[in-house]
């Protein structure tokens, strides 16, 4: 039977959190003053940052969410990134950076790669696409800073950024998952940074659900057609310390029957954990950290013998010495409905041809 290590106090306070924020309890109700405040200033700032917010030359999508904690964002983008440049497109990427210094100048991912210096999620897209990618907590800062540097950019695309309106997007696609909108109440008693109706005024709702969890009880676009759902599947593991790759099929062939543990540090373990059982492993335990914290080594020490699986965003985090028992799963992004990447090419065309930059560079 599958157990879980005990989490670091970070990770049970998040937990803990979450709780709250499924219901309209004790606690929360307590917090609404709060977040009225919360609402009052996030929307006046939100209006202030788009009476100033600065077009970029190229279509801009933003990949976010209004719901606290992760939901999919980062697979979103890279899935995007990837179906864009296999038709001809130059995508770059544009990230806040989570917990990196910010300079006074973006970072470039032609300087450096590493998770130490773009982020975790930044250069884990970078590593999975290829795509430039431009790092600031000035989205439009980091905007100019990849078109200089890379001309034949013809589109970009936000990861996260929903809530920074100083860079005008021209496609919003707004990423949750089964948690909905929680108990519908902004932060800090209620998981959402927007309020609930800031769903309506996307241009594409993904939900991404793990394996067994149904769609969330709530009001979605007008459109259904635009929207779907998003399931993750492992599909290559890559061992940390040597190297070596293997298809899923060929690691379960070699390690499944075998005890394994899996680790992850993201905003939402449980679904990592999910997915790997739901592929047919059965997990001797699971080590839970703090988003954007991969766990400890220390920890990973008391884990049973055998494989442990961890996270891509996870393992970009590890130097050497590496534990040789650490395989990183790299999932595939298994839509609905695989062809909206063709209705929202077509939109990002058309919105192309209304700007300066002409799509001159694509072949």
């Amino acid at each position: 039977m599958s157990q879980a290590a005990r989490p670091s106090l970070r990770r049970r306070g998040e937990d803990w959190l979450q709780a709250v924020w499924r219901t309209r309890g004790l606690a929360s109700a307590l917090l609404t003053p709060f977040a009225w405040l919360y609402g009052c200033l996030s929307a006046r700032r939100l209006r202030r940052q788009a009476r100033h917010a600065w077009q970029a030359p190229v279509p801009v999508v933003v990949v976010g969410n209004i719901l606290v904690g992760g939901t999919g964002k980062t697979p979103v983008t890279a899935a995007i990134c990837q179906h864009l440049r296999a038709q001809g497109w130059h995508p770059g990427v544009l990230s806040r950076g989570y917990g990196i210094a910010a300079g006074t100048t973006a970072r470039l991912s032609d300087t450096d790669t590493s998770g130490a210096y773009l982020g975790d999620e930044p250069a884990l897209l970078h590593a999975a696409t290829g795509v430039p990618v431009a790092v600031h907590p000035r989205r439009a800062q980091a905007a100019q800073a990849l078109l200089a540097a890379h001309p034949e950019t013809d589109v970009l695309i936000a990861d996260d950024g929903l809530q920074h309106r100083a860079l005008a997007r021209d496609v919003e696609i707004i990423v949750q998952d089964a948690r909905g909108t929680g108990n519908g109440r902004l932060l800090p008693a209620g998981p959402l940074r927007e309020p609930a109706t800031r769903l309506r005024q996307a241009h594409w709702l993904i939900t991404h659900l793990a394996p067994g969890e149904p769609l969330p009880a709530q009001a979605t676009l007008t459109d259904p057609a635009r929207c779907l759902t998003l399931r993750l599947a492992p599909e290559r593991l890559v061992h940390l310390a040597s190297d070596q790759s293997r298809t899923w099929a060929q690691w379960f062939a070699e390690h499944g029957q075998s005890p394994c543990s899996a680790a992850a540090g993201i905003g939402q373990p449980e679904r990592f954990f999910g997915m790997l059982r739901q592929a047919g492993l059965r997990l001797a335990a699971t080590l839970s950290a703090p988003d954007h914290q991969a766990p400890g080594t220390a920890a990973l020490r008391r884990l049973p013998p055998g494989p442990i699986l961890i996270t891509a965003k996870d393992g970009i985090k590890y130097t050497a010495p590496i534990d040789p028992r650490l395989w990183v799963v790299y999932p595939s992004a298994q839509f609905s409905d695989p062809h909206w990447f063709t209705a929202l090419e077509n939109d990002i065309s058309r919105i192309a041809e209304t700007r300066p930059h002409k799509q001159g560079n694509r072949h």
